[in-house]
């Protein structure tokens, strides 16, 4: 296990968590098992963390050629799913992706309501019982994990699941290193399963304002980044067979402002989906799935029928792709029939 920056605090709570749970394996024994794989596949799940969509419209093919080919020329996408409903903030949409399951705990959700570092508590103390998660399910189908983040917030996840995941890289603000760390790992030891944050766009965006012109080159250096990973994975004979890359943001953001937590605001529930890599479709993903609902400009709730395309599928669709049942008590996807291929 890797851990990069992390604060005392957080520290103290993660020791503390360790020791409570049953005893994990050595570094070296862990460091062993990254070599296995769940059915010969990997995936990389990829959140750019505030990314507007009105952001690519924006800067067209020339100004973020790649994450136009990810979601619309190569891959399987749409620039029109939808963040959770509850919140349209950091660390309570990136949990739902991770364990497939709302927000308010009462209603069966992870209780993660929370999005700094000051909090210590675990998902499952937040949620009041155990709370599984995609890296639960990767570890006990006998594959690795891996969380590459650029906030100390998700210190969280490893806090949450320590023996399920296998390596922790945060990078604070430093979107650069976190995927030249991925880069490194998927030409070594890829794990199985590898959760990326890209936080620059928030960062700059609560900074600057959404849709302003640094925001927007901020898009345009993750575009670089995500490309640098799609590259990475098509040029490696061992990848380009067997990997598919996840793509969605935790929310968006509302132009010419700093603020993304209004949870009716369009701007800010809309976000991307998309798959690209090893046998995934060239379609729009609507398209491919209409057993969904396209939303259009609304904000269908929990009672929606069909549902449309949330971030919170995350969970599911990469256990799918690798061949694994859904998170236990999850909801999102939980059928796991987004189609992908």
């Amino acid at each position: 296990m890797t851990s990069l920056r992390r604060p005392a605090a957080v520290l103290a709570a993660t020791l503390a968590a360790a020791l409570l749970a049953a005893p994990g394996p050595a570094t070296a024994d862990r460091a062993d098992a990254g070599r296995a794989t769940v059915n010969g596949k990997h995936v990389i799940a990829i959140s750019v963390d505030g990314l507007n969509p009105r952001a690519l419209n924006r800067l067209g093919r020339a100004g973020a050629p790649n994450l136009h080919r990810l979601i619309k020329d190569e891959g399987a996408g749409t620039l029109n799913a939808r963040t959770q409903l509850e919140m349209t903030v950091t660390l309570p949409n990136h949990t739902s992706m991770v364990t497939g399951r709302r927000i308010k705990a009462s209603k069966g959700g992870h209780g993660v309501t929370w999005n700094d570092d000051k909090v210590t508590k675990t998902v499952q103390q937040a949620a009041g019982h155990d709370v599984a998660s995609v890296f639960t399910q990767v570890h006990e189908a006998g594959g690795t994990t891996a969380v590459y983040a650029t906030k100390s917030k998700f210190w969280l996840f490893e806090r949450s699941w320590p023996k399920a995941v296998d390596k922790n890289v945060i990078q604070v603000e430093k979107n650069g290193a976190v995927v030249k760390a991925l880069r490194s790992d998927l030409a070594t030891d890829p794990a199985s399963f590898s959760f990326v944050h890209l936080g620059k766009p928030d960062q700059v965006g609560h900074h600057s304002g959404w849709m302003s012109a640094k925001y927007l080159k901020a898009v345009a250096k993750m575009d670089a980044l995500v490309g640098s990973i799609m590259d990475q994975v098509s040029s490696t004979p061992a990848l380009r067979d067997n990997t598919v890359i996840v793509l969605t943001s935790d929310h968006g953001g509302i132009p010419g402002t700093k603020n993304h937590a209004i949870k009716t605001n369009r701007e800010d529930y809309r976000v991307a989906f998309a798959f690209w890599g090893a046998g995934v479709a060239q379609k729009d993903l609507y398209a491919l799935n209409p057993d969904r609902a396209k939303p259009g400009r609304s904000r269908p709730g929990f009672g929606a029928s069909p549902q449309p395309i949330r971030n919170g599928e995350v969970a599911n669709a990469s256990l799918d792709i690798l061949g694994v049942g859904p998170v236990p008590d999850s909801l999102w996807n939980v059928e796991q029939d987004l189609d992908w291929k």
